[in-house]
């Protein structure tokens, strides 16, 4: 059985359906009964056109899951729109399911559980164990997000950022369990780019592209946090690297800059330098500037002023960093690391350990703890 045929046809399928008139809930189920029965059918008896063979038999679903007394007369007239056996247009309806799972009512948790859920054809339980939370959790929140948006009709004008957004926070989670939440998300992301043409698309997906090249050096065989600097860069993904160089450079000669497309840029840098120190901080500190031009973040500005440390000296960096509320999460490392290339292992190994405290998971947690030791016991000898 082709399991990536059948993820493929998912969307389609289901967007078949909605038009139809099911609603999003009713339309899910019903698709995902068809892959049940595909999965029990294909090995011995294989369609010749697989998707048109999926919307008939999810149709048929859907009609039988829904009759009743009440609903019979409106399921008499879907039924006239039955379509047909028989070879279907090869229309992708994929960009359409993209926007309905990321509609603005949703939150963004359920926006991204819908979406790998649909779009990503993960079964339910993949996504819990991905989320590291109980099954029957995620099934109640991909449910609540499916009720939501079950009266949304499909012809609303979608908003391509709020697309970006969710694939941009599935690409984030990393991975766990069975499922690589961040090869997902590039896997959706070059859907995207295939069936929409926005530079923007084109710069997450050069943005992941570029940031995924690095993973395998990452973290050390321990499961330690390697920071860039220290990553061994012959692990580094150079076709991966090649290609989002590739696809941001066409985006960027579109003049249509966007905060994906800046970002990627830095990371293209990064990516480019041979060696930490031939890094060419000062361009990627030009580029920071383009980011909090178009997105008016603290956090952009975090990180630009730890670019800056690099560009003009630690002295800048801090004075950079002194301009940003120090509430915000990891400015005490950022104060940390400045601290320390200004020559003060005092004051950088007190602001690590109390970086270490407010660490948002482990690996980060025991780095910065690392860290601290380091200098405490540098500075005892």
């Amino acid at each position: 059985m082709d399991e990536a045929l059948l993820r493929s046809l998912t969307p389609s399928v289901l967007t078949v359906l909605v038009r139809r008139g099911a609603d999003f809930a009713a339309a899910e189920d019903a698709v995902q009964d068809a892959l049940v029965e595909a999965v029990r059918v294909w090995p011995a008896d294989p369609p010749r056109d697989a998707k048109g063979w999926l919307v008939t038999v999810a149709w048929r679903k859907f009609l039988d899951a829904t009759r009743s007394d009440t609903a019979r007369r409106r399921r008499e007239d879907r039924i006239e729109e039955e379509p047909a056996p028989g070879p279907t247009p090869a229309v992708d309806d994929t960009l359409q399911l993209y926007f309905l799972c990321a509609h603005p009512s949703l939150t963004p948790s359920s926006a991204v559980a819908l979406t790998l859920r649909a779009v990503g054809g993960l079964t339910t339980r993949q996504i819990a164990q991905a989320y590291l939370v109980p099954e029957a959790t995620m099934a109640q929140r991909i449910s609540r997000a499916k009720r939501t948006v079950s009266g949304v009709r499909f012809d609303q004008p979608g908003d391509v950022a709020t697309v970006l957004r969710v694939l941009y926070l599935v690409f984030n989670e990393g991975y766990s369990g069975d499922v690589d939440l961040a090869a997902e998300a590039i896997r959706l992301t070059r859907q995207l780019a295939a069936v929409i043409d926005h530079p923007e698309v084109a710069g997450l997906l050069a943005l992941m592209l570029l940031h995924h090249a690095r993973r395998a050096s990452r973290t050390a065989p321990d499961g330690g946090l390697v920071p860039l600097a220290e990553q061994d860069r012959t692990r580094w993904d150079t076709a991966a690297i090649a290609e989002g160089v590739r696809i941001l450079q066409t985006a960027l000669a579109r003049d249509r800059l966007g905060e994906f497309q800046a970002q990627a840029a830095i990371a293209a840098l990064h990516a480019d330098a041979p060696t930490a120190e031939e890094t060419d901080w000062v361009q990627i500190v030009e580029w920071y500037d383009e980011l909090a031009r178009l997105t008016d973040s603290p956090v952009v500005r975090l990180n630009r002023a730890v670019a800056v440390g690099e560009a003009d000296g630690p002295r800048a960096g801090l004075a950079a960093l002194a301009a940003i509320e120090d509430s915000l999460p990891r400015h005490t490392a950022a104060a940390a690391y400045l601290h320390e290339r200004d020559g003060d292992p005092t004051t950088a190994a007190r602001l690590y350990a109390e970086a270490a405290h407010k660490a948002p998971n482990l690996a980060e947690r025991d780095y910065l703890t690392r860290q601290a030791a380091r200098l405490n016991s540098r500075t005892r000898h």
